[in-house]
């Protein structure tokens, strides 16, 4: 009577989908830094109406490391530059278009931002990803690549598929390519020769999905498992995730330093403040996405002082509330527990599976011990990478998770609780 149940459970455990060991580190890694930097920064908007003669654009402060030194006071372990946004000006000596880097007067057409930044990235060790737009108002494209003109579709593709490679090919390893808006074309060949291994946002070859939103928030319970279907992969969103997924397709959280992508002359007053950043990062990271903040340098080629320090704040309060637990224990099956030296007052918890045997937990109850009587803490669904509940402080002598659902054994790969004073 017993073998059946067995069975299903052995079955149901072997079809779940695991993570490749690419999308392993980038969910470990949790965090990342995009930037922003355009034509329009100097046209104090949002997107390029591509006004600005490029004789005007001339950052003569431009510091790479400043922007990367920035990443990692953060917390960051990636770097996401935006090295061509959808006004179509790339910022790397690109043979496709004068609308570049080589047509404006910093370093006398002969400077080369995403070769900067590469450098930066590894002086500093943090992972390099790059954002190429498949929009190119220059080029007459809208939207996932498709040109307004259907007779110049043939074109642009050769000419992105060209950037494309430059990009994979000459700026040493690229560990997340981003394709905002999808991609109406087939590049798999070119990632699959330059960067094998990279985290792929959207596009037919989606190893991760955008979370839905711009806010910073991961909505949960934040599945990773999706539904693979070739029409709709590339846009999928956290609300596709399901516990029955059949391949693994984890959610990047991305949010804004200010209000906006690009800095403009008005925007400093939006700078968010370091509460509502933690609220961004327990309410991301701590749902099992990986988060991505966005800065952004001003005209003189800097970002700003005040984001700089919010930026840093950021990262030391992320390791104030976070980095040393009370206690922590790890184990495998339905109970795991945990004991302080002596009863200690905790106010949050941080769970996490071991996602490499794929996302087994479907329910849970976190409690204390608390005077010799079992009290629930915490309940939740997905656990995933991770899982941060909060909770009033509570003093307690014991602490355990129980599995109240799960397919498969429960694969605990953290267990541990927190005095945050938050």
């Amino acid at each position: 009577m017993i073998i059946a149940p067995l069975l299903l459970s052995l079955t149901l455990q072997a079809s779940l989908p695991k993570p490749s060991p690419s999308q392993l580190e980038w969910q470990d890694a949790e965090m990342g830094m995009f930037l922003h930097f355009a034509p329009n920064t100097w046209q104090d908007q949002e997107y390029d109406n591509l006004s600005t003669p490029l004789g005007a654009i001339n950052p003569t402060k431009l510091d790479t490391d400043q922007w990367v030194r920035t990443a990692k006071s953060m917390g960051a372990k990636y770097f996401i530059f935006v090295a061509k946004h959808v006004g179509g000006f790339c910022w790397w000596q690109t043979t496709t278009t004068d609308y570049s880097v080589k047509s404006i007067p910093w370093r006398g057409g002969k400077g080369d931002v995403m070769a900067d930044v590469a450098k930066s990235c590894k002086k500093y060790g943090l992972r390099l990803g790059v954002y190429l737009s498949p929009a190119d108002s220059k080029h007459g494209v809208d939207v996932g690549g498709k040109a307004k003109d259907p007779s110049k579709q043939g074109e642009y593709k050769a000419l992105f598929r060209t950037q494309l490679t430059e990009l994979l090919s000459k700026y040493g390893p690229i560990h997340e390519v981003w394709f905002d808006g999808s991609l109406i074309f087939d590049v798999s060949d070119i990632l699959t020769r330059y960067a094998p291994n990279a985290i792929v946002f959207q596009g037919p070859q989606a190893s991760i999905r955008w979370v839905g939103n711009e806010e910073g928030i991961t909505p949960y319970p934040a599945w990773n498992g999706a539904k693979f279907d070739p029409k709709t992969w590339g846009t999928l969103t956290a609300a596709d995730g399901t516990p029955d997924g059949d391949r693994w397709l984890p959610n990047e959280t991305d949010s804004r330093m200010r209000n906006s992508w690009f800095w403009n002359t008005r925007n400093e007053p939006s700078v968010k403040p370091l509460s509502q950043l933690m609220e961004m990062y327990e309410a991301s990271v701590g749902h099992g996405s990986f988060m991505l903040i966005n800065n952004t340098p001003d005209t003189s080629g800097l970002i700003p002082a005040p984001d700089v320090a919010r930026a840093k704040e950021l990262g030391e309060e992320i390791k104030r509330r976070y980095s040393l637990p009370v206690v922590y224990s790890s184990g495998h099956g339905d109970l795991i527990e945990a004991m302080p030296s002596s009863p200690t007052v905790i106010d949050a918890a941080i769970t996490m599976e071991d996602i490499s045997q794929g996302e087994r937990v479907r329910a849970y109850v976190i409690e204390g011990l608390i005077e010799g009587v079992w009290q629930t803490l915490a309940t939740g669904t997905a656990i995933g990478h991770k899982k941060i509940d909060k909770f009033d402080p509570v003093r307690v002598s014991k602490v355990r998770i129980r599995i109240t659902k799960s397919v498969g054994e429960a694969q605990i790969r953290k267990l541990a609780v927190f005095r945050t004073g938050s």
